[in-house]
């Protein structure tokens, strides 16, 4: 378990906090790219504690500023577009992308006062879908090298999901594999993919954890006789984003891959301390994926503000005869509200004094760990894992993520560096 301070540490990330100055070392997803299209209408948008507003200048190149203005505090999300920046509608201020002061109306000719002023600003880059913020000081590092950000964009699809709790809990589920044997299960999974299966005859799988440049690499090993091992590679990507398998980017009934060529990846980002999005992203990583098939497994994919029907304050609709004959959990066969239950249900900061972890925590315990020695790297002035300014680097070269079915025989640590498995990494 962790002290009060710790878990204060690792939970809060407005400004001035700790974990928000390291959050704020890396980019971090502020929108979906569709959200806010070219022509569209400045947005309101929350992130680590901070009201900004999101917009596209007249050439498309996404912008992030403080909501209000700094003049008398008006919000921004209601003004004009127009003149290489944003005006103010209050009393017509003109604000550049990069938070100069263009243009003030109502001072007298020759004052030098706009020149003196900048307001809030950070910089922002479309990738993969995303629009992506850095909050952080000086020169930012550079876009992570993830291949979902350096593939082609028909390789990926994205959406995001409003979650009710701190983010440290969405994290937390994507590092823990034992779960998918209970919280995830089918009363008749055969009919089911094979995976879900199989996670069933091993319900308390080996957990092992390696450190690697980008985060950890997690292997859950599960014996499934006849001399066989289930084992998931999966990844936390400091400091708040994860990648494993899941299901697949194609329907499968029409199009069947192998497990290993596609993933998926889950970025939970704080709204406040209380709240936050999880952007997840369907990677496919030899060919393209369906974006309309996708989006036909989400409730609304197109509109993250919509209400789910699923939620917190209606117990999720949990149907209790369902329970008893066609799933575990009674909340219906989507994996998200199972797991948005499984975390909004600790509260909205859970409260880690008093939880008792067991061996399968491995993962848990790892990513705290690691949490907590990034803060001080941070506060030490040095700069937090995983973050590079050296094009010639790549933290995230040896990323794996699979799920393979192997011989005993075989090294649950290095099956992954096969040619077979290689190919499909």
């Amino acid at each position: 378990m962790l002290t009060k301070e710790q878990n204060e540490l690792l939970t809060r990330t407005g400004p001035g906090t700790p974990c928000g100055d390291l959050m704020r070392r890396y980019w971090q997803p502020v929108a979906l790219a569709r959200e806010i299209p070219p022509g569209s209408a400045p947005r309101p948008v929350r992130i680590l504690g901070e009201d900004l507003v999101l917009f596209r200048a007249e050439d498309g190149t996404p912008a992030l500023l403080g909501i209000h203005c700094p003049h008398r505090g008006a919000d921004l999300s209601y003004g004009r577009l127009e003149d290489g920046g944003l005006r103010c509608v209050y009393h017509g201020w003109l604000l550049a992308a990069d938070g100069r002061c263009l243009e003030m109306p109502g001072e007298p000719a020759g004052s030098t006062f706009k020149d003196r002023l900048r307001h809030t600003a950070y910089p922002c880059r479309e990738a993969g879908g995303l629009i992506l913020t850095y909050m952080g000081p000086g020169e930012p590092p550079l876009l992570p090298a993830l291949p979902f950000i350096t593939s082609p964009a028909e390789q990926s699809w994205c959406t995001k999901l409003f979650q009710e709790c701190n983010y440290l809990q969405g994290s937390e589920g994507n590092v823990d594999p034992q779960h998918l044997s209970y919280l995830h299960r089918f009363v008749n999974p055969d009919k089911l993919r094979e995976s879900h299966s199989l996670v069933l005859r091993d319900p308390a799988p080996r957990i092992e954890v390696d450190e690697m440049p980008w985060g950890l690499r997690l292997y859950a090993v599960r014996d499934i006789g006849d001399d066989e091992l289930y084992v998931r590679v999966t990844n936390f990507i400091m400091p708040n984003n994860s990648a494993f398998s899941a299901g697949p980017p194609l329907d499968p009934k029409v199009h069947p891959l192998p497990r290993s060529s596609y993933y998926k990846m889950h970025w939970h980002v704080p709204i406040d301390d209380t709240h936050h999005w999880k952007y997840e992203i369907a990677f496919r990583k030899d060919g393209p994926v369906d974006p309309v098939w996708l989006a036909s497994q989400y409730e609304n994919p197109d509109d993250p503000q919509a209400p789910l029907s699923r939620r917190l304050d209606n117990r999720y609709l949990q149907d209790r005869e369902e329970q008893r004959t066609s799933t575990f959990t009674g909340l219906g066969r989507n994996f998200n509200d199972h797991d948005r239950m499984a975390t909004e249900s600790q509260g909205p900061i859970y409260d880690r004094t008093t939880e008792h972890l067991a061996t399968t925590d491995k993962g848990v315990i790892a990513m705290r760990r690691q949490l907590l020695r990034a803060i001080e790297e941070v506060r030490a002035g040095r700069d937090p894992l995983a973050t590079s300014r050296d094009e010639r680097y790549n933290p995230f070269a040896e990323l794996a993520v699979l799920e393979e079915r192997i011989p005993k025989s075989v090294s649950f640590r290095e099956f992954w560096r096969q040619p077979a498995a290689a190919a499909g990494r």
